[in-house]
């Protein structure tokens, strides 16, 4: 599989602070035992990128964190 990178996720989150934390709660969700919305076998920083980068993860994450 190709390399993900942050400009293959910039298209769903433009803004790059945004991406960086939803990128970071939902790894911490699949590191937490969440099951990944898409197949893979990568480990949850890549996994949760690579929601990101088809679209079944996006800024929602960021609305469940609490302030």
């Amino acid at each position: 599989m190709a390399r993900i990178t942050v400009d293959d996720c910039l298209a769903q989150i433009p803004n790059r602070f945004k991406l960086t934390l939803a990128a970071t709660y939902r790894a911490r969700e699949l590191a937490q035992g969440h099951g990944p919305r898409i197949e893979t076998k990568d480990k949850p920083t890549v996994t949760a990128l690579r929601e990101i980068s088809v679209g079944v993860t996006g800024i929602e994450m960021l609305r469940k964190v609490p302030s």
